[in-house]
């Protein structure tokens, strides 16, 4: 066998949008006490989730679930204006973690529902993000679940279309689906900016170059996080002969290993870079302690905490 390396993509892991939300909830606890109430998981990583959990964040499915009173915040993914009212009505003190970038296609969905276009907002179903965002319209969004379900879509006037996406989607996915659209819809409109985060991007743009590379590609990211599973896809049609999405380094199957001299590594958005740590030190065990990270993008955005928590100046 060849010497065994490990490409580390860069970027990966944290975007600014899940620090700011795990910042929330550690300046809520912190200025509130335990325990503040977190609708949905905060990010959807298990060891963040866990991990906020042991420090008194109490994970709640819905708003009625919250004693009325008491703090709650509404986790990066963004909420509808019925979870807002429903927060409300029960008197919480609700602190928002949406992250800015989410925020922003819920302007434009409201933005345009008012102008009376059909929305076709592309995304997962039941993803949380999606159901906040055709919450702001319900009327007015068409959720578009990848190109197969272009088809299945009506509008009212083809004149007045506009495509909108979940921010964690992949890249080349969409665009295909969009094109797709276009076919049906030569009039639709585009989105004021690109809706796919900037991060997103980033990191699948990190894997397409490394991808070629590798015998195995791992990702670590848990199995909810739509983004994490988009690298693995990325991965995959960009040439990696392999690739898995693993929690941990428990997870990593020491058989996905046979045969292979270079090794892949990246996180999803909302992953803490102790995980990714955890991976290599497993991988350096076994023998892949060559490390050479493969750097496409330096990301320096940062986002304000909510401002609930800014620290005021006199």
């Amino acid at each position: 066998m060849t010497d065994k390396r490990v490409f580390l993509a860069e970027p990966r892991g944290y975007c600014a949008g899940v620090d700011r939300a795990v910042q929330t909830v550690e300046q809520a606890l912190a200025r509130h006490g335990a325990p503040v109430y977190v609708r949905k998981e905060i990010v959807h990583n298990r060891h963040v989730v866990d991990t906020l959990s042991e420090q008194g964040a109490v994970f709640v499915d819905e708003t009625d679930e919250v004693p009325e009173g008491s703090v709650v915040v509404f986790s990066a993914h963004g909420v509808s204006p019925a979870v807002r009212e429903s927060a409300e009505a029960r008197n919480l003190s609700a602190i928002d973690a949406t992250c800015p970038l989410v925020t922003k296609v819920h302007q434009e969905a409201k933005r345009f529902a008012r102008d009376d276009y059909d929305i076709l907002l592309i995304g997962h179903e039941g993803h949380e993000e999606v159901e906040g965002t055709a919450g702001e319209a319900p009327d007015r969004v068409h959720l578009v679940d990848g190109p197969d379900a272009v088809a299945d879509v009506t509008v009212r006037d083809e004149s007045k279309v506009i495509w909108l996406s979940q921010t964690t989607l992949s890249v080349d996915e969409t665009m295909e689906t969009v094109t797709k659209l276009r076919e049906r819809f030569p009039q639709m409109a585009d989105p004021p900016s690109d809706d796919i985060c900037y991060a997103t991007q980033n990191r699948q743009v990190a894997v397409k170059a490394m991808a070629p590379r590798c015998d195995l590609v791992i990702v670590v990211g848990s199995q909810n996080s739509s983004n994490s599973q988009r690298l693995v896809e990325v991965a995959l049609q960009s040439g990696a002969n392999a690739s898995y999405l693993v929690d941990r380094a428990a997870d990593v199957d020491p058989a996905w290993l046979e045969g292979v001299s270079n090794v892949g590594v990246t996180s999803g958005a909302s992953v803490p870079e102790i995980l990714v740590r955890g991976v290599l030190d497993w991988l350096a065990e076994r023998g892949y302690s060559d490390v050479e990270t493969v750097t496409t993008a330096q990301e320096t955005i940062t986002f304000a905490l909510p401002r609930q928590l800014r620290i005021s100046r006199a």
